[in-house]
C-alpha cells in the first residue's frame, strides 16, 4: 500500500490533535524525544508480548518479528537525535494515552476476541503516532527532525495497516471492522479527555 493510501486509512481518527500540541511540542523538543523513544521502546516490547502469547499464529510471528526490528530501529534513531543535541535519554514516562486504551482490551472470552482487541488499540496508537508526527514534520522549525518524522510517519502508517490486518487474519473481518469502530470513538473520547501536554507524544 502507498503511503498516501495509508494516510487515507489513518484518517479514520474521529478527532485531530489540538493544533496547539505541535507549537508546545516543538519549544520542548528534549522531552518529546526522551517520551518518543519510550514509545518506540514500548511498541517493539507489545509486539514481543504478542509472539510469546500466540506463537501459534505463523503470520502474526512472522508480521510482529519484522515490525519489532523496525521499532527498535526507531528507538535506537531517536536516541541518536538525542546525543545530537547533548541530551540523555532520561527516564520513561506513565503514558496515560495508552493507559486508559488498554483497559477496553476486553478480557476473559474467546482467545481470539483478546486479540483482536489487542491488535486493534496496537493500531490506534500507532494511527495516533502516525498523525502526531506527520504534524512535526509539516511545522517543526527544524530541518533534520522534519525529515527524520516524515521517515517515520510513513513506517508508522505501514504498521496501523499491519494491526488491522492481522485481526482480520484471526477474527471475522465484520467483527473488525465494527469494533474498530467502537474503539475509534473511545480513542477520540480519551484524547478529548486528556490535557495538552508539552512534554508528550501522546
Amino acid at each position: 500500500m502507498e503511503a498516501k493510501d495509508k494516510e487515507k486509512t489513518i484518517l479514520k481518527l474521529k478527532l485531530n490533535t489540538d493544533p496547539r500540541w505541535v507549537d508546545i511540542a516543538s519549544k520542548n523538543i528534549e522531552d518529546i524525544l526522551v517520551d518518543h523513544a519510550w514509545c518506540e521502546q514500548k511498541a517493539a516490547s507489545t509486539g514481543i508480548s504478542m509472539i510469546i502469547h500466540y506463537p501459534e499464529k505463523t503470520r502474526l510471528v512472522d508480521e510482529l518479528t519484522d515490525l519489532v526490528a523496525e521499532e527498535w530501529s526507531h528507538f535506537e534513531r531517536v536516541l541518536l537525535e538525542l546525543r545530537k543535541r547533548g541530551h540523555a535519554l532520561g527516564r520513561p514516562r506513565r503514558d496515560e494515552y495508552v493507559v486508559q486504551l488498554l483497559t477496553h482490551v476486553r478480557k476473559g472470552g474467546p482467545r481470539e476476541r483478546q486479540l483482536m482487541d489487542q491488535l486493534l488499540v496496537s493500531a490506534l496508537i500507532e494511527a495516533r503516532s502516525c498523525e502526531r508526527f506527520k504534524l512535526l514534520w509539516k511545522h517543526i522549525p527544524d530541518p533534520g527532525l522534519s525529515k527524520f518524522y516524515y521517515e517515520l510517519m510513513v513506517s508508522e502508517a505501514g504498521h496501523f495497516v499491519s494491526y488491522v490486518e492481522l485481526a482480520k487474519e484471526y477474527c471475522d473481518s465484520k467483527e473488525v471492522d465494527v469494533r474498530l469502530q467502537e474503539l475509534l470513538k473511545i480513542e477520540g473520547e480519551i484524547v478529548t479527555s486528556l490535557p495538552v501536554r508539552d512534554d508528550r507524544m501522546h
